[in-house]
């Protein structure tokens, strides 16, 4: 559907002088001189052709290397996070008393091995599977002819394909493969479930599940294993989360800088994507950015609208950045010279201490319940499209745990409490009843033994909160 909002608010091309194309794209030859600049890598040397070794992951980036050092973080101990995340897992299927945990999920499969293979495909066409045994052999089911992405990693004990249960794939001849991936399954039950014959999967094609099942295996959601697993994080998954964030954060900058009238929304999303990716950041979950009055109500990604001068800019990065940390920052800006109204002022403020409200009450043994009936109030307006929960965990990506707001709190489904090493993004959505705009906030913040600690140092926009 056309969206009139864009027409309404687009200024005329013949009278315009924000109609000319933005300043990042002026000179193409100038951007690939700047590019090359930032990188610290001349181009026309080989340095570029330098082996990926494992003192640098293939998801960390030179630059980004240099920036974490010279803001004083300290790099992970990747195989440390390797070996808690198997830990982790294994605890997990011995306190649900399983022969083993089935995962087709992408981001548990990465979760369990520390590897990727065309991870956005694989989410839409799931041809690979790890099965991890109850005596801890793990099996790694993946594409053809790409055993060699993995065969640096010893935690993989064999490495097989046929788990691409898909129609597109096998066409009317998935029944068979998944008769056979079944038979392989349950043989591997057999060797290394100690006896069990009770498997826990995560998300299966249906073909999978109908061929497990005839194989008289009892098959258990195995979902929530690996949510809990994924929620407690170690010391080096938060030093990758705290590089990660950093890198987001430059990006963040370098997007603010970017920023004026007479860019499109997709033009701003695209610096961000940019700097993000050269600092080996991964993909961006969504394309939430909007502007103006396509910020009410929030959810609408970016468009070809023109930013106006003295208007908002909103957004939530949802990005994958490096060592595959999500990092979910939310900010509204204001683009222009002008003081921006009072009614955006009021709706930052509100937006602001509903986030640091919120945040205050994050320690570590706290019921979910608990924080659920102390959580800061909206206005009555702004309860209507207020955001889908109050907090929500993070780590791969979005996870568990979430923390609903009280009108959404279903009795039994949230019967858990905090735990050091758990991070949470905590929201705060301002979009009033009736209004032409939202205000969208949101910081990453760890659980630590005593309170918490907000990993987020994006700063908030001083006009919008009337400094």
């Amino acid at each position: 559907m056309y969206d009139a909002s864009i027409v309404q608010t687009m200024s005329p091309p013949h009278k315009s002088r924000h109609n000319q194309p933005p300043k990042l794209l002026k000179n193409v030859e100038t951007l690939k001189m700047t590019f090359a600049v930032s990188r610290k890598i001349d181009p026309s040397k080989a340095i570029d052709k330098m082996p990926i070794t494992a003192d640098l992951p293939s998801s960390v980036s030179y630059q980004a290397r240099a920036e974490w050092r010279e803001a004083g973080l300290i790099e992970p101990n990747c195989e440390t996070i390797r070996d808690y995340r198997l830990g982790r897992l294994q605890a997990q299927i011995e306190t649900a008393g399983v022969g083993a945990l089935l995962m087709f999920d992408p981001m548990n499969i990465r979760y369990a091995t520390d590897s990727t293979n065309m991870i956005l495909w694989n989410h839409h066409n799931p041809f690979r599977a790890v099965l991890l045994c109850a005596d801890g052999h793990l099996v790694l089911w993946d594409y053809r002819n790409t055993e060699f992405l993995t065969e640096d990693n010893p935690r993989i004990h064999e490495r097989r394909t046929g788990a691409d249960l898909f129609y597109f794939d096998r066409g009317n001849n998935v029944g068979k493969t998944a008769t056979q991936f079944a038979r392989e399954v349950e043989s591997l039950l057999a060797q290394h479930g100690e006896g069990s014959r009770v498997l826990a999967v995560d998300k299966i094609m249906v073909a999978g599940l109908r061929a497990l099942e005839s194989r008289q295996l009892t098959v258990i959601e195995g979902e929530p294993l690996t949510e809990f697993a994924r929620s407690i994080k170690c010391e080096d998954e938060v030093k990758a989360m705290r590089c990660a964030m950093h890198s987001t954060e430059q990006a963040i900058a370098r997007m603010r800088e970017a920023i004026e009238p007479g860019m499109s929304e997709m033009d701003i999303w695209a610096v961000l994507h940019y700097e993000s990716i050269k600092r080996g950041g991964e993909w961006i979950e969504t394309r939430l950015l909007s502007s103006g009055p396509r910020t009410h109500p929030w959810f609408r990604e970016c468009s070809h609208r023109i930013v106006q001068p003295n208007e908002i800019v909103a957004f939530d990065t949802d990005l994958i950045g490096p060592y595959g940390m999500c990092c979910d920052i939310s900010r509204t800006w204001w683009i222009g010279d002008e003081d921006p109204p009072a009614a955006l002022i009021d709706a930052t403020r509100i937006a602001h201490d509903h986030l640091t409200h919120n945040m205050a009450l994050l320690r570590p043994g706290r019921h979910f319940s608990d924080i659920t009936e102390a959580l800061h109030p909206l206005p009555e307006n702004c309860q209507h499209l207020k955001y889908g929960c109050a907090m929500h965990g993070v780590g791969l990506c979005d996870e568990w745990p979430l923390i609903a707001y009280p009108d959404q709190w279903v009795e039994g489904a949230f019967d858990s409490e905090l735990k050091p090493g758990m991070v949470l993004c905590v929201e705060a959505l301002v979009s009033p009843d009736n209004a032409d705009f939202s205000i969208k906030l949101e910081d990453q913040v760890l659980i630590t033994e005593t309170g918490f600690e907000n990993l987020t140092k994006a700063p908030f926009d001083s006009r919008l909160q009337g400094v």
